[in-house]
């Protein structure tokens, strides 16, 4: 892939006016790439794997819902593009997603280090996930945050047997409070595939 596809530069950053005209059918777009690269594990945890465009399509949206105009795209690029694959990863967004917030606090005080505990399975390799280190995601008492966003670096071997059709691949979390997986469909690895270089 060309560089241009691993990283968003203003130059791809359309003028407000004219994403407003876009903007459904972009998202409209979008909504089948994004089906494909969602996975649910477990009762309440979605993995988001990201790519060039559905960050590209959350730049515009932040820029579109803030109207912060000009001083704001550097801060929207510099939160989003770590997030678009570089050829030698899947990333992903994690969202621990409970409506009630009683619940949702009782669940997240017990998933303290959830971040540390996930993995992809398939052909003999295991490859964890590395969140992101811009914010402590677990605070002191053992709370996590109901976001969380994680790397999982492949290597070269990692990445053939990855792409190879067929490859039967879980997604994991290994949690003590929360030990689930899932299977990713063929759609699906297929999909995660493309992303490598």
């Amino acid at each position: 892939m060309p560089l241009a596809s691993r990283e968003i530069t203003r130059a791809d950053i359309l003028p407000m006016a004219d994403y407003g005209k876009v903007r459904k059918e972009r998202r409209a777009q979008l909504l089948p790439v994004k089906r494909l690269r969602r996975i649910a594990v477990g009762p309440f945890a979605t993995f988001y794997f990201e790519n060039y465009d559905s960050m590209w399509l959350q730049v515009h949206e932040m820029l579109f819902i803030e109207k912060g105009g000009e001083a704001q795209i550097d801060d929207e690029l510099r939160a989003y593009n770590p997030l678009i694959p570089k050829g030698d990863e899947l990333v992903a967004t994690l969202m621990l997603e409970i409506e009630d917030p009683v619940r949702r606090d009782r669940e997240l005080s017990g998933l303290g280090g959830i971040e540390a505990t996930i993995s992809l399975n398939f052909a003999g390799e295991t490859v964890p996930a590395i969140p992101e280190t811009d914010v402590e995601r677990t605070k002191a008492d053992g709370k996590t945050s109901s976001v969380h966003f994680l790397h999982f670096r492949f290597t070269p071997a990692a990445i053939a047997k990855f792409r190879k059709p067929g490859t039967e691949a879980l997604l994991a979390i290994a949690h003590p409070n929360y030990g689930h997986m899932a299977r990713l469909s063929e759609a699906t690895r297929a999909a995660l595939a493309a992303d490598f270089a």
